[in-house]
C-alpha cells in the first residue's frame, strides 16, 4: 500500500514521520478502532512536539482514519459493515471511471508486462503466505500503472485515499485463498480490456469484481465487527 502525500528522505518533516508512523499502525491493526490519541502520549512516544502531531493528526482526520470524540478527544475510527459497503460504493465510481480512462489511455506495453506476471498470480497464492504478499504487491502495481494511465492527479488522490481504508479491512477479513484465486482472473479480465483499449469492457469487468469482493468481505468480517444494521 501506497502511502498518502509523505516526503521521503532523511529530510522529513517531524510531522510527517507522525503520520506516516500512525498511518501503517492504524493499516496495520497495531491502533485498534476506538484507541484514544492523546498528545502527550503520543507526541512523547513518536519523539515528536505537540505541533507536528497535531499536524500528522488532522491529516489523518482527513483521510478519514481518526475523529473527535467527545469526551475522548481524538480516536481511530470504527471499522463497520456500514461504512465497508460506503467504501464500495466510493470504490464502484473510482475505479470504474479509472478503468475506462485507463483504457483510453494507456501503454499497452506496460499492462502487457503486468499481465504477463499476473499470469503466475494462481502460483504466488499457493505458495504461502510470502506468495500472497508478493501477490498483493502486484495488485498494487497494477494500480500503480492505472493510476499513471488515467492522466487525473484528482481521481488519482482519491483513489490512493480509497486503497488506504481497503487495507484496513484486508487486515480484518484476511486472505482467503480461493476468493484471492478469483480476484486474480478477475483482475487479468480488466487487464486485458486495458490493453485492448476497450474502456466498456474494462469498466464492467471492475464492476463485477468489486460485487464479487463487497460480497465476500462482507461474509468474512462479519464476526470480527461491531454489530450494526445492514438490513
Amino acid at each position: 500500500m501506497k502511502l498518502l502525500g509523505l516526503v521521503k528522505g532523511d529530510s522529513m518533516k517531524a510531522s510527517d514521520k507522525a503520520y506516516r508512523t500512525l498511518l501503517h499502525e492504524i493499516v496495520d491493526g497495531d491502533l485498534a478502532p476506538g484507541t484514544v490519541l492523546a498528545e502527550v502520549e503520543q507526541s512523547t512516544r513518536l519523539g515528536v512536539s505537540r505541533t507536528p502531531l497535531r499536524e500528522a493528526l488532522s491529516r489523518l482526520m482527513a483521510d478519514g482514519l481518526v475523529e473527535s470524540a467527545p469526551g475522548r478527544g481524538v480516536v481511530v475510527t470504527e471499522v463497520s459493515l456500514e461504512n465497508i459497503t460506503e467504501l464500495y460504493e466510493v470504490r464502484e465510481a473510482l475505479e470504474e471511471q479509472a478503468a475506462r480512462l485507463a483504457a483510453q489511455r494507456r501503454d499497452p506495453k506496460v499492462f502487457i508486462k503486468i499481465a504477463e506476471e499476473f499470469a503466475h498470480a494462481s502460483e504466488l497464492i499457493e505458495s504461502g503466505a510470502e506468495g500472497v504478499r508478493h501477490y498483493y504487491e502486484l495488485n498494487e502495481k497494477f494500480d500503480e500503472a492505472v493510476d499513471e494511465a488515467v492522466q487525473n492527479t484528482y481521481l488519482v488522490s482519491a483513489l490512493q485515499n480509497a486503497r488506504v481504508h481497503l487495507s484496513r479491512i484486508r487486515r480484518i477479513a484476511k486472505g482467503d485463498p480461493a476468493r484471492l484465486h478469483e480476484s486474480a482472473i478477475e483482475t487479468m479480465l480488466i487487464i486485458e480490456a486495458i490493453i485492448d483499449g476497450d474502456a466498456a469492457l474494462a469498466a464492467h469487468a471492475t464492476h463485477v469484481h468489486l460485487h464479487k469482493s463487497l460480497t465476500n468481505i462482507r461474509a468474512s468480517v462479519k464476526g470480527h465487527l461491531k454489530s450494526v444494521d445492514v438490513a
